[in-house]
């Protein structure tokens, strides 16, 4: 299945292909509750994923451990940031391969984010394919 398939599949967009798409979107989200419980220790309060472009976008709120929030609330935010930048580099094959699994499509880059308040993380999965983007995009010029 090509980006573009792919993409009116899920994005929900599409009136007749709903209830799948939004079966394939939870299963994204769950898969990335899942990941952030394994690695952290605790899931996410809550998670939404949007899917458009060859990207897949997932939000996740309440993401930070006791921990993280004793750092938080003493003013050590960029330590928090520290951790979770090294956390995604060592994780970054185990999360491409199982988003890969639920997705059915290759995984070209796998980037994360957080922000502190509110209290959010955002994985970016950019998808790839043998040979291109279907969807007819040009990467950006640096």
């Amino acid at each position: 299945m090509g980006i573009a398939e792919f993409d009116d599949k899920v994005s929900g967009a599409l009136e007749e292909q709903a209830p799948a798409g939004r079966s394939q979107l939870t299963a994204i989200s769950n898969t990335a509750v899942a990941l952030h419980r394994e690695h952290f220790g605790r899931g996410p309060g809550a998670a939404k994923t949007h899917v458009t472009d060859g990207l897949v976008v997932c939000v996740l709120s309440d993401v930070f451990t006791p921990v993280e929030r004793t750092l938080i609330d003493a003013g050590q935010e960029a330590r928090v940031r520290e951790t979770r930048a090294a956390h995604q580099t060592v994780t970054e094959e185990a999360y491409r391969s199982r988003m890969e699994a639920v997705l059915g499509s290759p995984v070209e880059a796998y980037l994360s984010s957080i922000h502190f308040d509110p209290d959010l993380a955002v994985d970016v999965f950019v998808l790839g394919g043998g040979g291109g983007s279907s969807s007819g995009s040009a990467p950006a010029p640096r």
